[in-house]
């Protein structure tokens, strides 16, 4: 009785799914997952539904991380696996990155081939010499929550799907008695002989194999679990083991586990599987993953992907994306849709789910856990995305949000070192970038009503991560109010952080009624200052004596104590206190001509030359976009008492940084944090400082837009005379009052209601 009321209860929930789906515009026509996919923007085109723990997607090479003892750079351009610039197809894995500057992943690669078995990858030149193939752009297609092409040299389509744990394949064969597909345990991305730690595959049944892999990279003990499942029986199957020889043998060696041998284990391993095909036969590989078990990834396949066809889950991928694109639906050309729904793709990639369907997930503390009552996720690359994209959700996804934040606080307490993540995934934090940016995406969840937990707890977690003295030059930090630059090469722009990250924490202080807590930081947060020098006008590193560093370059992005950025940008990194830096740079005026100067500069190729996240498209000036310290620059002219020119720079920089072409990203996506800032500000504000109930107000780039909000209530924008001539601002009104401060609150947007420019070709001064 209680699963027949389970099944009634399933097709109810289904039946009104449907019906809401009805109401949904075709938003996903739309999106193009190939745009960031060359030079720069580090996307991937393949298969995933939003949020997915599953990134199933091509990889176009397989560069090694190392070349003679050193870090190989051309290792850079494949941190996403797929360069559209690439002419072969190696494989497709079921883990991925989008848009980062760094890497890891790549996981299960597999490979549909015919012919001679050949389990080496073979090379870019000559990919017969291997089990890759060449490709066409002409023969692939990429959308959201699917992908194919045709690879060339088998004769194979390939076609990708996913549900958010299971990655599903379809390859159609010609007529062939050698046809194979392929699994490479060796194959990763950012990988180095010694990155497995250890692989093991067992043999389930003729048509079911399950295992994991270990490895030791960005996340330093990470292990992947696997079941893959596919829809035919193979013939036979085998293993290739890579190891380096060693003296011991143990006693395995008794058997011959080369050829249909069930149990295989080793640090580098390849698995192929043999099949008789006929003309345009199919093969549906379902490989679904777990953080916790093999027999986890085996239920997380049955209870997703079980009875599902590649079809069906195509359509209920798609499905699930028409659902989250429709949370906006916005007015304007084709081009305009495709730009900014490609960007709301983008921002609903990461961060992605880590758990099973049963709640289970793998902790820090290298124990499992269940998430008890909120979805687990992972892939926090917080230094990018605390300025744009977190803030962005707390309007379009409040309630993931506020698991996302629940997710950091499980980190935390699983953590031996008792912090919050930097950057964090897979039961790892990589410690990669500055900052302590979860305290800033902790206080702006909270103070925004979207957090359901304990917030003293979050407090408490955020001071215990800022007092954390032995990271980073965070001692220094709090005895000295700056990082002497003798300690730590970014000494200036972690001290910068560390000030906008402590007044987050003031803020949630004060909401919370702390006032002895909120007095401690906002001193500290004010610590900025220790590291400007009036004599020149820019932040500048200083010594442990007290004394600026003499050797000193504002235009240099090395050796100057900034990470990933010059002085020019990070002179202005005050968004906690723009009314103060204005008037330590000399006044509105002044100031305002200086950031003139930093968008209309040249900026010389020998300053990012040897930057490998920088490129001439990426700056404007001396301006970079492709880089996030200075996202929210344009809008200082707020402050300045020049609105007018922070709406002609703000769309000069959705003109100019963002295409709808595969090359249409200046910089690296960061995990939607590029996306994100396209999107609010193509809506008309901005969150200069996440954990201000404030957005700034520039120019909006859509004519009309409806925000439909989680609450049930609708948030409505219309630009009335909005063209690429007509970028400025002549009025701003919220439901029928004018805004004269520039300024809108998120509790205006949340309440719902009608934001209206009315714009023009010439300034309103």
């Amino acid at each position: 009785m209680k699963n027949r009321k389970s099944i009634v209860f399933l097709s109810l929930a289904f039946l009104s799914a449907t019906f809401h789906a009805q109401k949904f515009e075709k938003l996903i026509q739309y999106v193009n997952p190939l745009i960031g996919t060359e030079k720069m923007g580090h996307t991937y085109p393949g298969a995933t539904v939003p949020f997915g723990a599953v990134q199933l997607s091509p990889e176009t090479d397989t560069i090694s991380y190392e070349l003679n003892g050193k870090y190989n750079g051309e290792v850079y351009k494949y941190c996403a696996g797929y360069r559209y610039e690439d002419k072969t197809i190696v494989g497709f894995s079921s883990t991925h990155f989008s848009g980062t500057g760094h890497s890891d992943l790549g996981d299960f690669l597999v490979m549909p081939t015919i012919g001679k078995l050949q389990l080496n990858p073979g090379t870019a030149s000559h990919p017969e010499s291997g089990y890759r193939s060449r490709f066409s752009h002409q023969n692939e297609t990429a959308e959201a929550g699917y992908y194919k092409v045709k690879l060339d040299d088998h004769n194979i389509l390939a076609e990708l799907t996913a549900t958010p744990r299971v990655g599903i394949h379809r390859y159609t064969f010609p007529k062939s008695d050698q046809a194979h597909i392929i699994l490479d345990l060796m194959a990763g991305i950012y990988n180095y002989d010694g990155k497995n730690v250890w692989t093991y595959v067992r043999v389930e049944n003729g048509n079911t194999i399950t295992g994991y892999r270990q490895t030791n990279g960005w996340a330093r003990t990470r292990t992947v679990y696997f079941a893959m499942k596919f829809s035919k029986p193979f013939k036979a199957y085998g293993q290739q083991n890579y190891d380096e020889k060693q003296v011991y043998k143990g006693f395995w060696r008794k058997f011959d586990q080369n050829q249909n041998f069930p149990e295989i284990a080793g640090k580098n391993l390849k698995m192929y599987f043999d099949f008789d095909t006929n003309e345009n036969e199919a093969i549906e590989v379902k490989l679904a993953i777990s953080p916790v078990s093999q027999i986890n990834a085996l239920e997380n396949l049955e209870k997703e992907a079980g009875n599902v066809t590649f079809d069906q889950a195509k359509t209920q991928a798609q499905d699930n994306w028409n659902k989250e694109l429709n949370k906006i639906v916005i007015k304007g050309s084709d081009t305009e849709k495709t730009n900014f729904y490609t960007a709301m793709y983008h921002t609903f990639i990461n961060p992605t789910t880590y758990m099973d369907v049963n709640g289970e997930y793998k902790g820090l503390d290298q124990n499992v856990h269940k998430a008890d009552g909120f979805t687990n996720y992972t892939t926090f690359s917080l230094w990018d995305t605390y300025r744009t994209l977190h803030p962005f959700f707390n309007i379009i996804q409040p309630k993931r949000n506020g698991d996302m934040v629940k997710s950091m606080m499980a980190h935390y307490s699983q953590f031996s070192m008792k912090m919050l993540p930097i950057w964090s995934h897979y039961a790892n934090d990589n410690w990669c970038m500055s900052g302590y940016h979860s305290v800033s995406v902790v206080a702006d969840a909270i103070i925004k009503g979207n957090y359901k937990g304990d917030p003293e707890e979050a407090l408490k977690a955020c001071i215990e991560t800022a007092n954390k003295r032995n990271y980073e030059g965070i001692g220094q930090y709090i005895d000295l109010g700056y990082i002497p630059a003798e300690k730590n090469g970014t000494s200036v722009s972690n001290t910068l952080e560390y000030a906008y990250d402590d007044w987050a924490i003031a803020q949630l202080a004060k909401y919370l009624n702390k006032t002895e807590i909120y007095n401690q930081f906002i001193k500290r947060s004010e610590n900025w200052k220790n590291n400007f020098d009036k004599t020149i006008g820019f932040m500048r590193p200083r010594l442990a004596d007290g004394s600026f560093k003499k050797d000193f370059d504002v235009l240099s992005t090395h050796g100057q104590g900034f990470i990933e950025g010059n002085s020019w940008n990070y002179s202005f990194f005050v968004p906690q206190n723009p009314d103060e830096l204005i008037t330590m740079m000399g006044g509105k005026k002044k100031f305002a001509s200086k950031l003139d100067e930093l968008f209309s500069m040249h900026l010389p190729d020998e300053f990012f030359a040897d930057t490998e996240d920088i490129t001439r498209e990426g700056i404007i000036g001396g301006y970079v976009h492709g880089n996030e310290p200075a996202h929210h620059v344009a809008y200082f002219y707020n402050w300045a008492g020049q609105p007018w020119k922070a709406q002609a720079q703000i769309r000069r920089i959705l003109e100019m940084q963002y295409k709808a072409t595969p090359d249409g990203l200046g910089g690296n996506d960061d995990a939607g944090q590029m996306s994100a800032w396209y999107i609010l500000s193509s809506l008309g504000f901005y969150p200069v400082a996440p954990g201000s109930e404030n957005y700034s107000i520039g120019s909006p780039a859509i004519d009309h837009a409806v925000l439909n909000l989680e609450n049930g209530k609708t948030f409505e924008i219309e630009a009335i005379n909005q063209s690429p001539e007509n970028v400025y601002v002549q009025k701003v009104l919220l439901n029928g009052k004018e805004i004269k401060n520039f300024t809108l609150k998120h509790s205006e947007i949340m309440n719902g209601g009608k934001l209206t420019f009315y714009m023009g070709n010439k300034a309103k001064r």
